[in-house]
C-alpha cells in the first residue's frame, strides 16, 4: 500500500501546449495574409503570394488544434490510468477500516480519475498557452500600432482580477458537488446491492425518499457551480469584448481623422485591417481557457478527494513471506460498531486445505477479513511460522474470494487478471496469466457455455456484474483468486449458489490447488468440511 498520488500532481504537458501557441502563430499569419488581401485590393492590384500566406495560415491552425486535441487527451488518459492504478488497490483492501460504502470507494477509484480528464487534457495545457499566446499578438500587433497593442494590455489587468475573485468561489462549490456525487453514488450502489432486503422489508418509499434528498442536494451543488462557471464567462466576454470595441473604435475614427487627440501615428487601411483581425486573437487563448475553467475546477475537486482519501489510508505494513503455519490462540475479533467475535482457535498448515465452520452470522467471514487487517484483533494472539503475526502484512501473498465479488468495468480477461502478480509455468494449480489458463480454469467451474454465448474473454462487464447470476459471479470471483498464483487463498462460501454438479466440480478443483497451497475457507458446505478433514483433522469452530 503506497501513498504517492499527493506527489504525482498533473503537470502540463508540453505537447499541447505547443500546439496552442502553434495555432497563435497561424492565427497571425493568416491575419498577415488577410491585411495584405484587402490593403492590395485597395490600391487596385492583388499580390500572388498574399492568398498563399492566408492559407498557410488556416492550415497552420487546423493542424495545431488537431494535434493540441490529440495529445491533450492522450496525456489526460495516461494520468487518468496511473491514478486508477494506485487508487483501486489501496482502497478497496481498507474499506471496512475506513468505514466506507464500496460505493464510495468504486466512485472515488474510477470516476474521479475520468473527472480529471478535461483537467489535465485542456485546461493545463491552455493554462501555459494563454500565458504566452496575448504576448504573442500583442508584439505582432505593435509593429502595425503602438496604440492598438496598448489598448489589449490595459483591458487584460481587470479580466485578470475578475477571473481570480470567479476562480475563488467556483473552488469550493466545486468541491462540495465532487463530495456530493460520491456520497449519492456511494448510497446507489449500496442500496442496489440490498435491493432484495428492501424490498422484502417493504422499505422503498424511505429509500426511494433517501436516494432523492441526495439527489436534491448534488444538483443543487452542481447547478451552482454552474451559476459561477457562467459568470466568470460572463466576465471574460465583457472584456473581450471592450477590447475588439475599442481597438475598432480607435482604428475607425483614426483612419477617418475623427479623433479627439492628436494622433500618436499613422494608420493605413492595411495596417489598421491587421490589428483589427488580431484583436479578437488577444483574448481567443483566455476564452478557451475560461470555457476550461470548469474543468479545472472539477478535476482539482477530484484530486483533493484523491489525496484526503490517500492521507486517510492506515499505515503500510512490511510485508512478510507467505506463511507455512498459521496458529491463533484466543483471538477475539472487534468491529468498529462493537460487535465481538471469538474466542477463536485455529491451528493452519500449509499447503492444504482448511474450512472454517460455524452457524450463519456466528463470524466466519469475519474471521477471514480479520487475517487480511479489515476487522480488528482487540484479544490473543495470532502466529506466522512461530512469530507474531501483524494481520494484513501476509496480503501480497494472499488471493482473496469474497461473498461479493468486486467487479471493474472492462472486459473479463481484465477483471481475471486484477490478482496476477505472478507467473509461475504452466502449473493450473500455481496460478497463471494468460488466456490458456483463464479459459481452464473457467471450463473447470462450469462457466464454458456462459463464455460461448456472450464473447469468450473479451465479455464486457460493468461494476455491477449485470447479467451475471450470483453463482457466476462468485465463480468469476473464485477465478481471480486461483489465477493470482498466490500461495494463500482466502475463500468466504466458494460453493454456495452454485448447483450440487458445479459444486462437487469447484471442490474437486480446491483439492486440486491445496496440493501446492494454503486453503481456507469458510463455508457451511458439509461435504467441502468432510473433504477438508481428511486433510486438516481440526476445523475451527467459530464461537458466538
Amino acid at each position: 500500500m503506497v501513498k504517492p498520488l499527493s506527489l504525482a500532481r498533473p503537470r502540463p504537458d508540453p505537447a499541447p501546449s505547443l500546439w496552442w501557441v502553434t495555432d497563435t502563430l497561424g492565427a497571425i499569419v493568416a491575419a498577415l495574409g488577410l491585411a495584405w488581401i484587402i490593403a492590395d485590393a485597395t490600391a487596385g492590384h492583388i499580390t500572388g503570394f498574399a492568398p498563399f500566406v492566408l492559407l498557410a495560415g488556416g492550415i497552420v491552425r487546423a493542424l495545431a488544434q488537431s494535434q493540441a486535441h490529440h495529445s491533450g487527451i492522450a496525456a489526460a488518459i495516461r494520468a487518468q490510468t496511473r491514478w486508477q492504478a494506485i487508487l483501486l488497490p489501496a482502497l478497496l483492501p481498507t474499506r471496512l477500516m475506513r468505514g466506507r460504502l464500496v460505493g464510495e470507494d468504486m466512485h472515488l477509484a474510477i470516476e474521479a480519475p475520468v473527472a480529471t480528464r478535461g483537467y489535465v487534457a485542456r485546461y493545463l495545457p491552455l493554462r501555459l498557452a494563454s500565458g504566452v499566446s496575448p504576448l504573442l499578438v500583442m508584439l505582432a500587433a505593435w509593429p502595425a500600432s503602438h496604440v492598438a497593442a496598448a489598448i489589449m494590455l490595459a483591458t487584460l489587468a481587470p479580466f485578470i482580477l475578475g477571473m481570480v475573485l470567479a476562480g475563488t468561489a467556483a473552488a469550493r462549490r466545486a468541491q462540495a458537488q465532487h463530495q456530493a456525487l460520491a456520497r449519492l453514488s456511494g448510497l446507489f450502489i449500496d442500496r442496489l446491492r440490498a435491493l432484495p432486503t428492501i424490498l422484502a422489508f417493504g422499505a422503498e418509499e424511505r429509500m426511494t425518499r433517501h436516494l432523492g434528498i441526495s439527489a436534491r442536494d448534488a444538483a443543487q451543488r452542481t447547478l451552482s457551480v454552474l451559476a459561477v462557471a457562467f459568470a466568470s464567462g460572463a466576465i471574460l466576454e465583457f472584456f473581450a469584448a471592450l477590447s475588439v470595441a475599442l481597438v475598432a473604435v480607435y482604428c475607425g475614427f483614426s483612419l477617418l481623422g475623427l479623433l479627439p487627440f492628436p494622433a500618436p501615428e499613422r494608420l493605413d487601411l492595411g495596417r489598421a485591417f491587421f490589428v483589427l483581425a488580431l484583436a479578437p486573437e488577444f483574448y481567443l487563448g483566455l476564452r478557451r481557457l475560461a470555457a476550461a475553467y470548469h474543468e479545472k475546477q472539477t478535476g482539482e475537486a477530484a484530486l483533493a478527494a484523491m489525496d484526503e482519501a490517500m492521507g486517510a489510508l492506515p499505515p503500510p505494513l512490511p510485508a512478510i513471506a507467505a506463511p507455512r503455519q498459521w496458529i491463533g490462540r484466543g483471538v477475539v475479533l472487534t468491529h468498529r460498531e462493537g460487535a465481538r467475535i471469538g474466542p477463536l482457535d485455529w491451528d493452519w498448515r500449509g499447503p492444504g486445505l482448511h474450512v472454517v465452520t460455524g452457524p450463519t452470522g456466528s463470524g466466519k467471514s469475519s474471521l477471514l477479513l480479520a487475517l487480511i487487517g479489515q476487522v480488528a484483533v482487540s484479544e490473543g494472539r495470532v502466529l506466522a511460522d512461530d512469530g507474531d503475526f501483524l494481520p494484513g502484512s501476509a496480503n501480497p501473498s494472499i488471493g482473496w474470494a469474497g461473498q461479493a465479488v468486486a467487479l471493474l468495468p472492462g472486459t473479463l480477461r481484465n477483471n481475471l487478471a486484477m490478482g496476477n502478480n505472478l507467473a509461475m509455468g504452466n502449473n493450473l494449480a500455481m496460478g497463471m496469466a494468460d488466456d490458456e489458463a483463464m479459459l481452464a480454469v473457467l471450463n473447470r467451474m462450469a462457466l464454458g457455455a456462459m463464455l460461448a454465448a456472450r464473447g469468450g474473454l473479451d465479455m464486457v462487464i460493468d461494476h455491477r456484474g449485470s447479467g451475471l447470476s450470483g453463482g457466476e459471479r462468485r465463480r468469476i470471483g473464485l477465478a481471480r483468486a486461483i489465477l493470482s498464483g498466490r500461495p494463500i487463498l482466502l475463500l468466504d462460501e466458494p460453493t454456495a449458489d452454485l448447483d450440487p454438479v458445479t459444486a462437487a466440480t469447484i471442490r474437486a478443483l480446491l483439492g486440486e490447488i491445496a496440493q501446492d497451497r494454503m486453503v481456507i475457507a469458510a463455508t457451511h458446505d458439509a461435504d467441502l468440511i468432510a473433504q477438508a478433514m481428511t486433510q486438516c483433522p481440526v476445523a475451527p469452530e467459530i464461537a458466538r
